[in-house]
């Protein structure tokens, strides 16, 4: 039984997981220099690139005959 593979390339896949962690560590920073709000836009950012990996993942998980079933 072989595995499927995800939608993202490894190169995208590396990519995506650097958009996370910068995103997620730039958004405690921004909270603690700027007075409004806005770090929140980086915690949605995160979430939605987490997201991406996380489908990602699932995807690959899944062995590719049961992907030929679609």
């Amino acid at each position: 039984m072989h595995q499927a593979s995800g939608f993202l390339s490894a190169r995208q896949r590396r990519w995506a997981w650097l958009g996370f962690v910068l995103t997620a560590l730039q958004a405690p920073v921004s909270a603690r220099l700027l007075s409004d709000d806005s770090w929140f836009f980086s915690v949605c950012v995160a979430l939605m690139v987490a997201t991406v990996i996380i489908a990602d993942d699932a995807r690959r998980r899944r062995p590719a005959d049961a992907r030929s079933a679609e």
